[in-house]
């Protein structure tokens, strides 16, 4: 029997599982498909909520501690797994001035830095762009992971260290006398003196047998990516809400959309022009750039982006870490570090209350 059944392989729960080994607790992982190959390896790795200052202050701390621990994290990964998640500060270059006041009161407020810059340090920070406001923001402290690269190095960091189900999807929660006590697919059983559900989009899909679930809903977003070549772009560059990411081999990725579709994964070609007029309006030379690849991913949609951690009121031994929705690996760090604290028993980093089953969002 594990010690700490976790379901779920995306990034929140590999980092889950690598908290909770290093503290010695035997731990097993169960994923429905492959480790990281859902929503961790969808998205575009930027180490920030897009406009964070319109977020709720719960989002805002945990970004803030994952952002201050992300550059040791990505080395320890790099070293137990041989793969490099790339974290590189780009810098965030947000080409909409309107919300200047509000976004200098927020980085005022967190000790953050954040410039209001004029067209003509537009031009100097990213030569290429065909948008050129009489002001824009820039948030030089904003870093990205190539995000399949993450989840790699993540998988790879605890491999051997923690008992890994692939193509295994959990059915059933196993409740007895109010205490959880496993966990059930279709072909086996997984007993667990403790379990913790990170099952991201499909979460209040598992959670529903108990009767009480989070709000958290699946959102597609569609992404495309050009061949580009390294050095045309080299920042973080957001307009309307979507947004250009320099891979270092050359890579510009552009997303994306939101999309209330259920379950329902599949690409369009709507999106997929619409991001492409994005794109080269931003870039006019992406005009004679090839893409590369069109995918989708599902996000777990959650009331103003507070995830849900902690403590699965009224059965002992289940938790939940799940419900980030557009944040997942910019949250990842702290949300799994909060969660081990809780399910150890351990002083939270932050206060529990605001990410609670039944705390209001």
């Amino acid at each position: 029997m594990s010690d700490i059944l976790i379901i779920g392989g995306g990034i929140i729960g590999l980092l889950t599982a690598r908290e909770l080994v290093q503290a010695g607790a035997n731990v097993t992982l169960i994923e429905m498909a492959e480790v990281g190959k859902e929503s961790t390896w969808a998205g575009g790795g930027i180490i920030s909520p897009l406009y964070p200052w319109r977020y709720p202050e719960a989002v805002t701390v945990l970004a803030s501690w994952s952002q201050t621990h992300y550059p040791a994290l990505c080395e320890a990964l790099w070293e137990a797994s041989g793969t490099d998640p790339e974290y590189t500060r780009s810098g965030l270059l947000i080409l909409e001035p309107e919300e200047r006041e509000q976004a200098a009161a927020w980085a005022q407020r967190y000790a953050l830095p954040l410039e209001v810059v004029d067209a003509a340090r537009v031009r100097l920070l990213e030569p290429e762009l065909a948008i050129s406001p009489a002001q824009a923001l820039w948030m030089p402290g904003v870093a990205q992971v190539r995000n399949p690269r993450l989840g790699r190095a993540a998988h790879g960091a605890i491999r051997g260290r923690v008992k890994i189900h692939e193509h295994t999807e959990i059915t059933e929660l196993l409740v007895d006398n109010g205490r959880v006590i496993g966990a059930r697919s279709r072909t086996d059983t997984f007993p667990a003196h403790q379990v913790i559900v990170c099952t991201g989009a499909w979460t209040g899909k598992l959670l529903a047998q108990l009767g009480e679930k989070p709000d958290i809903e699946p959102v597609r977003g569609q992404m495309i990516v050009f061949l580009g070549k390294p050095g045309q772009i080299t920042h973080i560059d957001l307009y309307t809400d979507r947004y250009l990411i320099p891979r270092r081999d050359g890579r510009i990725l552009v997303g994306s959309t939101l999309e209330y579709a259920g379950f329902l994964k599949t690409t369009t070609a709507e999106a997929k022009e619409a991001l492409y007029r994005t794109a080269v309006e931003m870039l006019p030379f992406l005009r004679h750039t090839p893409i590369e690849n069109h995918w989708a991913g599902l996000r777990p949609g959650s009331p103003s982006g507070i995830p849900y951690i902690g403590a699965y009121p009224g059965i002992a031994g289940l938790y939940f870490n799940a419900g980030h929705f557009r944040n997942g690996v910019t949250l990842g760090p702290a949300s799994a570090r909060l969660a081990a604290d809780i399910v150890l028993d351990r002083e939270p980093i932050v206060p529990i209350a605001p990410y609670s089953l039944r705390a209001p969002r």
